[in-house]
């Protein structure tokens, strides 16, 4: 199986069979096939044999894999069966909306502590994290070797929001803040920018509306 760098492709395709897998129904065949994936997926027999075979070495001609062990492999291979700690900065209403998705944890993410500035929200409880003041979130960052900063706060304050998760050490950022953040080279940023997705959405439902008439 590859050491080498997965690309963000392979990644995606990974992911889509994983998705895949853990929701087939409780009563589903024992073994799968690169052949099922693909068919139920609509993508490339030859692409899913392909990358299945860089995950995993159980497969069997003419039998595939064993679900589960499939299964572990690939959690294995992306990383989702190690958590990986992450911290938010805002716990607004995107925050406590992040706080309180459950499928994290499926991912490999773990939000294990919250960060705002109203002092109101200090020390308080959102599920089983704990809200602190921004102030606190290099030195927790850094005592806890926190790779992973959530940003959920307004975008007149990401980036100095970003700005205190570098220097807690964090590695990579996931911006929810409708502003472009200055980072060093070595960090990864992910933005959602969810105002443009919905341009994109508008655009093409107006689109598809005018074609249709």
């Amino acid at each position: 199986m590859s050491n080498s760098p997965m690309s963000i492709m392979l990644y995606n395709r990974l992911l889509s069979y994983l998705r895949f897998i853990k929701q087939l129904p409780e009563n589903s065949p024992e073994n799968i096939s690169s052949t099922v994936i693909a068919g139920a997926l609509g993508v490339n027999d030859v692409q899913v044999r392909k990358d299945l075979a860089m995950v995993s070495d159980k497969g069997k001609p003419k039998v595939g894999y064993i679900t589960t062990e499939l299964l572990a492999d690939l959690e294995h291979f992306l990383g989702h069966d190690n958590y990986s700690d992450a911290v938010l900065a805002g716990a607004g209403n995107l925050g406590r909306a992040l706080l309180s998705y459950e499928n994290f944890e499926q991912y490999g993410l773990k939000i294990i502590a919250a960060f705002d500035s109203n002092p109101a929200l200090a020390g308080t409880m959102i599920g089983s994290v704990q809200v602190l003041p921004p102030e606190k979130i290099a030195n927790l960052c850094q005592r806890l070797n926190i790779h992973i900063g959530i940003i959920a706060v307004p975008a007149p304050f990401a980036q100095e929001t970003c700005d205190r998760l570098v220097a807690g050490g964090v590695r990579a950022i996931w911006n929810f803040a409708p502003v472009n953040l200055r980072v060093p080279e070595h960090i990864i940023l992910k933005n959602e920018d969810m105002a443009a997705s919905l341009a994109v959405l508008t655009r093409q439902l107006t689109k598809n509306l005018l074609q249709s008439t």
